[in-house]
Protein backbone atom coordinates (compact mmCIF):
# COMPACT_ATOMS: atom_id res chain seq x y z
CA UNK A 1 0.00 0.00 0.00
CA UNK A 2 1.51 3.47 -0.90
CA UNK A 3 2.26 5.52 2.11
CA UNK A 4 0.08 9.39 1.64
CA UNK A 5 2.13 12.21 1.97
CA UNK A 6 1.52 14.01 5.22
CA UNK A 7 -0.72 17.51 4.36
CA UNK A 8 1.56 20.44 4.47
CA UNK A 9 0.48 22.81 6.93
CA UNK A 10 0.23 26.15 4.38
CA UNK A 11 -1.17 23.75 1.70
CA UNK A 12 -3.95 23.00 4.73
CA UNK A 13 -4.83 26.65 5.39
CA UNK A 14 -4.94 27.56 1.85
CA UNK A 15 -7.11 23.69 1.14
CA UNK A 16 -9.69 24.43 3.92
CA UNK A 17 -10.19 28.41 2.77
CA UNK A 18 -10.84 26.42 -0.37
CA UNK A 19 -13.05 23.61 0.77
CA UNK A 20 -15.21 26.50 2.63
CA UNK A 21 -15.43 28.27 -0.62
CA UNK A 22 -16.94 25.31 -2.52
CA UNK A 23 -19.43 24.70 1.28
CA UNK A 24 -20.63 28.40 0.72
CA UNK A 25 -21.16 28.17 -3.06
CA UNK A 26 -23.21 24.36 -2.42
CA UNK A 27 -25.11 26.73 0.15
CA UNK A 28 -25.82 29.32 -2.34
CA UNK A 29 -27.40 26.83 -4.93
CA UNK A 30 -29.39 24.85 -2.59
CA UNK A 31 -30.96 28.15 -1.45
CA UNK A 32 -31.47 28.90 -5.20
CA UNK A 33 -32.63 25.27 -6.25
CA UNK A 34 -34.90 25.34 -3.36
CA UNK A 35 -36.48 28.54 -4.78
CA UNK A 36 -36.77 27.77 -7.95
CA UNK A 37 -38.92 24.50 -6.51
CA UNK A 38 -41.08 26.37 -4.88
CA UNK A 39 -41.76 28.84 -7.37
CA UNK A 40 -41.58 27.42 -10.97
CA UNK A 41 -44.37 26.94 -13.37
CA UNK A 42 -45.22 26.14 -17.03
CA UNK A 43 -45.60 22.76 -18.80
CA UNK A 44 -42.39 21.18 -17.51
CA UNK A 45 -43.48 22.21 -13.90
CA UNK A 46 -43.82 18.68 -12.32
CA UNK A 47 -40.55 17.62 -13.98
CA UNK A 48 -38.43 20.62 -12.76
CA UNK A 49 -40.41 20.69 -9.47
CA UNK A 50 -39.22 17.08 -8.80
CA UNK A 51 -35.28 17.37 -10.36
CA UNK A 52 -35.00 20.59 -8.28
CA UNK A 53 -36.10 18.46 -5.28
CA UNK A 54 -33.62 15.76 -5.91
CA UNK A 55 -30.96 18.22 -6.49
CA UNK A 56 -31.71 20.74 -3.22
CA UNK A 57 -31.92 17.57 -0.92
CA UNK A 58 -28.51 15.99 -2.56
CA UNK A 59 -26.69 19.26 -1.83
CA UNK A 60 -28.20 19.41 1.66
CA UNK A 61 -26.32 16.28 2.21
CA UNK A 62 -23.29 17.62 0.30
CA UNK A 63 -22.71 20.65 2.29
CA UNK A 64 -22.45 18.39 5.41
CA UNK A 65 -20.11 16.27 4.28
CA UNK A 66 -18.13 19.41 3.08
CA UNK A 67 -18.33 21.04 6.40
CA UNK A 68 -16.78 17.88 8.28
CA UNK A 69 -13.97 16.88 5.45
CA UNK A 70 -12.89 20.52 6.76
CA UNK A 71 -13.56 19.58 10.51
CA UNK A 72 -10.99 16.95 9.94
CA UNK A 73 -8.27 19.00 8.81
CA UNK A 74 -8.37 20.82 11.88
CA UNK A 75 -10.48 23.98 10.87
CA UNK A 76 -13.45 25.07 10.89
CA UNK A 77 -16.49 25.48 8.76
CA UNK A 78 -17.88 28.80 8.20
CA UNK A 79 -21.63 29.45 8.44
CA UNK A 80 -24.40 32.03 8.90
CA UNK A 81 -26.22 33.28 5.96
CA UNK A 82 -24.81 36.79 5.44
CA UNK A 83 -21.57 34.93 5.71
CA UNK A 84 -22.30 32.03 3.86
CA UNK A 85 -23.62 34.66 1.28
CA UNK A 86 -21.02 36.90 1.53
CA UNK A 87 -18.61 34.22 0.73
CA UNK A 88 -20.29 32.36 -2.02
CA UNK A 89 -20.68 36.09 -4.05
CA UNK A 90 -23.26 34.11 -6.20
CA UNK A 91 -25.97 36.14 -8.46
CA UNK A 92 -29.09 35.83 -6.84
CA UNK A 93 -32.51 35.78 -9.02
CA UNK A 94 -36.09 36.54 -7.73
CA UNK A 95 -39.33 34.99 -8.66
CA UNK A 96 -41.42 35.06 -11.01
CA UNK A 97 -39.19 33.71 -13.72
CA UNK A 98 -40.24 31.48 -16.75
CA UNK A 99 -39.02 27.85 -16.65
CA UNK A 100 -36.36 28.07 -18.99
CA UNK A 101 -34.86 31.54 -16.90
CA UNK A 102 -34.17 28.79 -13.54
CA UNK A 103 -33.33 26.15 -15.67
CA UNK A 104 -30.12 29.23 -17.19
CA UNK A 105 -29.74 30.88 -13.69
CA UNK A 106 -29.36 26.82 -11.64
CA UNK A 107 -26.45 26.45 -14.83
CA UNK A 108 -24.23 29.07 -14.27
CA UNK A 109 -24.83 28.82 -10.30
CA UNK A 110 -23.76 25.18 -10.65
CA UNK A 111 -20.91 26.62 -13.54
CA UNK A 112 -18.96 28.52 -10.36
CA UNK A 113 -19.34 25.61 -8.00
CA UNK A 114 -17.75 23.22 -10.53
CA UNK A 115 -14.91 25.85 -11.03
CA UNK A 116 -14.18 26.73 -7.41
CA UNK A 117 -14.55 22.33 -6.59
CA UNK A 118 -12.01 22.42 -9.03
CA UNK A 119 -9.89 24.80 -7.37
CA UNK A 120 -10.02 22.94 -4.18
CA UNK A 121 -9.64 19.74 -6.10
CA UNK A 122 -6.40 20.79 -7.55
CA UNK A 123 -5.06 22.12 -3.78
CA UNK A 124 -6.07 18.95 -2.36
CA UNK A 125 -3.76 17.04 -4.70
CA UNK A 126 -0.86 19.84 -4.23
CA UNK A 127 -1.28 18.83 -0.08
CA UNK A 128 -1.00 15.22 -0.82
CA UNK A 129 -4.83 15.05 0.63
CA UNK A 130 -6.68 12.02 -1.46
CA UNK A 131 -9.76 12.61 0.74
CA UNK A 132 -10.53 16.00 -0.10
CA UNK A 133 -9.66 15.45 -3.30
CA UNK A 134 -11.87 12.24 -4.04
CA UNK A 135 -14.18 14.93 -2.20
CA UNK A 136 -13.98 17.22 -4.73
CA UNK A 137 -14.23 14.90 -7.53
CA UNK A 138 -17.28 13.52 -6.70
CA UNK A 139 -18.82 17.04 -6.56
CA UNK A 140 -17.85 17.99 -10.15
CA UNK A 141 -18.46 15.36 -11.56
CA UNK A 142 -22.52 15.25 -9.71
CA UNK A 143 -22.91 19.21 -11.13
CA UNK A 144 -21.57 18.47 -14.52
CA UNK A 145 -24.13 15.80 -14.79
CA UNK A 146 -26.57 17.84 -13.08
CA UNK A 147 -25.87 20.86 -15.65
CA UNK A 148 -25.73 18.64 -18.58
CA UNK A 149 -29.36 17.55 -17.35
CA UNK A 150 -30.63 20.99 -16.99
CA UNK A 151 -29.19 22.27 -20.56
CA UNK A 152 -30.61 18.85 -22.08
CA UNK A 153 -34.18 20.38 -20.53
CA UNK A 154 -33.64 23.89 -22.60
CA UNK A 155 -33.50 21.72 -26.01
CA UNK A 156 -37.31 20.48 -25.54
Amino acid sequence: MKKQRPIRPSANTRLTDSLNQVLADSYALLSLTHLAHWNVEGPGFFALHTAFQTQYEELFIAIDEIAERIRALDAYAIGGLGTLAKTAQMTEFSSPLVQEEYVRALIAASGKVVSDAERARDLAGEAGDAESQDLMIGRITLHQKTTWMLKSFLKA
